[in-house]
């Protein structure tokens, strides 16, 4: 019963809100969904506006006098909210459309919990905004982040916002990248919530002030939570100050690129 989401905490909010939506992404999957054109090539499906819709029901329920900031339905709720959720009910719309799984469910308060919800693998990645852990099949546990792997997820989507000062596509022709990592290019935030659970080595992006994106802010939660380096591609805190994102695994991994960017 969504009603039942009142009594939970932030994080079990996120959690549950990021359920439901992935919930309607897991269902509509492989339908022929109507496209609703945003211009510049972006496009949402009926899959996003349906997904949304369940979050908010979930939302409206556990935290009424909050304001949300949908993707696809723009601000609701009491403009003088102190609190905010910022929600992405389909991170991955184009891999999702073209029947790619490869996508995630991001719900986030701005400054606080978030989750991340993976719809076909089932794994929710969640954080109280101290601590960040993956629930899979009924159990929680801690996320490690860990270079070992050596994969880095480089964001190659437009807007190149630094161009041509940083171009991300060059980033892997560099010798000394291929040298010492692999690149993947998964064109979704779930990758970000790969790199807090030790599955990504890294992942860069361009942008401009990502703090509160609908589509990173749940992202960024969790590799704080999980002791990730975070900084944007010029160095400096991800912010107001700061442009784009480097989310690391460990202070090496995250010198390294940043050397590399540097140059």
């Amino acid at each position: 019963m969504i009603d039942s989401s009142a009594s939970l905490d932030d994080a079990g909010v996120a959690i549950a809100a990021a359920r439901a939506g992935a919930g309607v992404v897991r269902t509509m999957y492989g339908r022929r969904l109507t496209r609703i054109d945003k211009g510049g090539g972006d496009f949402a499906t009926t899959a996003d506006v349906e997904a949304e819709k369940a979050i908010l029901n979930v939302l409206r329920a556990a935290r009424p006098d909050d304001a949300v900031l949908g993707e696809e339905g723009g601000r609701r709720g009491p403009a003088e909210a102190p609190r905010q959720w910022l929600v992405d009910p389909l991170c991955g719309t184009l891999n999702y459309a073209v029947g790619n799984m490869l996508v995630a469910v991001n719900v986030a308060l701005r400054g606080g919990a978030a989750a991340a919800a993976d719809p076909f693998s089932g794994e929710v990645f969640f954080t109280d905004g101290e601590q960040a852990w993956v629930r899979h099949d009924g159990a929680d546990v801690r996320l490690a982040p860990t270079s070992a792997g050596r994969l880095v997820d480089v964001n190659l989507d437009p807007p190149f916002t630094s161009a041509p000062g940083f171009r991300a596509v060059n980033l892997l022709a560099r010798p000394d990248f291929v040298e010492r990592f692999r690149p993947r290019v998964v064109s979704t935030t779930l990758a970000l919530a790969w790199v807090a659970a030790g599955k990504r080595a890294a992942y860069v992006t361009d942008g401009g002030d990502l703090s509160a994106s609908v589509h990173f802010a749940a992202g960024i939660a969790l590799c704080r939570a999980a002791g990730c380096v975070v900084t944007g591609i010029d160095g400096n805190p991800v912010g107001q100050a700061g442009v784009g994102l480097v989310a690391a695994a460990d202070t090496e991994t995250h010198r390294l690129l940043m050397s590399m960017i540097r140059d």
